[in-house]
């Protein structure tokens, strides 16, 4: 499976599935919990994935998402599910079959359509990873999913250089009993519990 002639949207809906069962999972008394990206607790990583989803919409219709947020606030403590669902509604049909070899307005620049989702793809499963091991849900996703984004990670995202433009940290080497998605956290800098 390759990022350049596969057809990402598939994937993107499973994992944005898996996402939203774990965001339904969070309980009230874990939202100040630390999570395994530092730069969020669980209510800003809630935030954060709403806020991926939202960007995602906005590149794929065709919109520049320089000025989008990276944590949509102001979401009540309730409502995170229904603010990721009602973004996933309204992103998916962006990506039509003409917009995955267009050009497209990405953060980190031009790209052919099918590559940003791909990317979305892998912050989607590293970052439910995070949310899942912050508040003690199973923290794998299908392995099949996990497999075919981790093989595109490893290829699209360098081991060397990190950090800087490369917003990942250095690569940490998983544990023998490491599933998939586990390893994909791992690939993208994240220390295992």
């Amino acid at each position: 499976m390759t990022q350049a002639t596969t057809d990402p949207r598939p994937l993107y809906r499973e994992a944005l599935a898996w996402a939203t069962e774990l965001i339904a999972g969070v309980r009230r008394d874990q939202l100040t919990a630390s999570t395994p990206c530092t730069e969020f607790d669980v209510r800003a990583l809630l935030g954060h994935h709403v806020a991926g989803v939202e960007i995602a919409r906005i590149i794929g219709e065709g919109g520049d998402p320089s000025a989008a947020p990276t944590i949509v606030t102001g979401i009540s403590d309730d409502d995170f599910v229904a603010a990721y669902r009602s973004a996933t509604d309204r992103m998916l049909p962006a990506w039509t079959d003409d917009r995955l070899d267009a050009e497209v307005t990405a953060p980190w620049g031009t790209v052919p359509g099918r590559v940003a989702i791909w990317v979305y793809i892998i912050e989607t499963l590293v970052h439910g990873w995070d949310l899942a091991t912050a508040t003690g849900q199973p923290a794998e996703s299908r392995p099949e999913l996990a497999e075919a984004v981790l093989a595109v990670a490893q290829h699209a995202i360098p081991a060397e250089p990190r950090g800087g433009q490369m917003p990942y940290g250095p690569v940490v080497t998983p544990s023998a009993q490491a599933g998939p998605t586990e390893q994909l956290a791992n690939w993208s800098g994240r220390v295992s519990a």
